[in-house]
């Protein structure tokens, strides 16, 4: 087990954080290493990678017997995370993208003053010209998106709302990292854009989720007992939710 490391220096020129490279058997895993005065050391995997916190005074010797103690561990997280991460989309003419657990091509068609993206078949229209670059496309399309998810969660709250006698005070997309949705003190429910790409009962129990926190404002057995009167396999789609990398 060796290290390599390039030193990364903060606003007050201390070096408090660095960039290193561990490598075990035959992977060179980047990370992250930040000191402090906390007196021991932790490691942290999340989507960004492994991110070690270790004290100002910390030894090089201390520091790798930690790291080959926890080598296994950690390259066993990172392939988790890895896993869960959503294929990287080219943004350019004959590229896939999923809709509701479909797959779409994207075909670039001339543009059109006022024209928006629409789905014809197994092709979506995308109006940006033929010649466009990866980002205009990829602006077009994240559009299409947000419309869409606006359009399809509004159907799947007026559908449940209604059952659950609730009612929430608006609708709104978000774009967290870590959350598919939440619902506020005052009633207004977000919900992450990215659901629309996911199947219809996911996307109907992450709607739920959080119509029961109108009436359950946590996450108690009360709470779980409403969410499973409209949708009793919850828990079979909180399983498979996780499987798409943020966390319900």
């Amino acid at each position: 087990m060796s290290f390599q490391f390039a030193m990364l220096k903060n606003k007050n020129n201390s070096p408090e954080i660095e960039q290193r490279t561990l490598q075990w058997l035959d992977k060179h895993i980047p990370y992250t290493l930040k000191r402090s005065k906390r007196r021991t050391i932790g490691l942290r995997i999340d989507d960004r990678g492994l991110t070690v916190s270790a004290p100002l005074r910390a030894s090089e010797k201390w520091l790798q017997s930690v790291l080959l103690e926890k080598a296994a561990w950690v390259v066993a997280k990172l392939e988790h995370w890895q896993s869960k991460k959503a294929p990287v989309i080219a943004w350019q003419a004959g590229a896939s993208i999923p809709f509701r657990a479909e797959t779409f091509v994207l075909q670039l068609v001339p543009k059109v003053r006022g024209a928006v993206p629409r789905l014809q078949g197994e092709v979506l229209l995308v109006p940006v010209g033929e010649d466009a670059e990866a980002g205009r496309i990829e602006k077009a399309v994240i559009a299409w998106y947000r419309i869409e998810a606006l359009r399809v969660f509004q159907e799947c709250v007026d559908y449940f709302a209604p059952l659950m006698k609730v009612k929430p005070s608006a609708v709104k997309l978000s774009s967290a990292r870590t959350q598919w949705g939440s619902c506020s003190a005052h009633g207004v429910v977000r919900l992450n854009w990215q659901l629309v790409k996911m199947p219809l009962h996911l996307i109907d129990y992450v709607v739920v989720h959080e119509l029961a926190h109108l009436v359950e404002m946590n996450h108690s057995a009360a709470f779980w007992r409403v969410v499973e009167i409209v949708c009793p396999d919850y828990k079979q789609c909180r399983k498979e939710l996780h499987r798409y990398g943020i966390a319900e």
